[in-house]
């Protein structure tokens, strides 16, 4: 089994927002010279996390909106005595650092309407995603 390891790095520009890596990850994976495997995308943040889903902005916008719903900022969080970002942390806990996306043919294999994000919790921050592709 041949093992490629790599990294994304980027810049988010709020405090919440989803930012598409796929273009990115698919490259990694095109220069892995594995023809099929797993491709593994981690966020190495406790305040990140990755998922798949459409890149439409209503959705996007839905998808912050349900996460600030879900886990509200400034709601007497015990992890806010020491930092102001206990909602961040929440949230990319119950959401997580890390999605697998089946690689065939060279290629992730992906949906018609899925690409991959960074789900930026507590933003603005530089952020380091890692992408590992495994196979043969």
């Amino acid at each position: 089994m041949k093992v490629v390891f790599d990294e994304i790095r980027l810049n988010t520009e709020k405090r919440k927002e989803l930012v598409e890596i796929t273009k990115q990850v698919a490259g990694i994976v095109a220069g892995s010279n594995i023809t099929n495997g797993i491709c593994v995308v981690y966020a190495t943040h406790t305040t990140t996390a990755v998922v798949v889903n459409e890149n439409e902005q209503g959705l996007k916008e839905d998808i912050v909106r349900k996460i600030e719903e879900d886990f509200p900022r400034g709601s007497g969080w015990q992890h806010d005595k020491i930092d102001d970002n206990a909602d961040a942390h929440l949230a990319g806990a119950f959401i997580g650092p890390s999605m697998i996306i089946p690689v065939k043919g060279s290629a992730l294999v992906l949906g018609t309407w899925q690409s991959i994000f960074t789900l930026e919790l507590d933003g603005p921050r530089s952020r380091r995603i890692l992408v590992e592709v495994l196979g043969e």
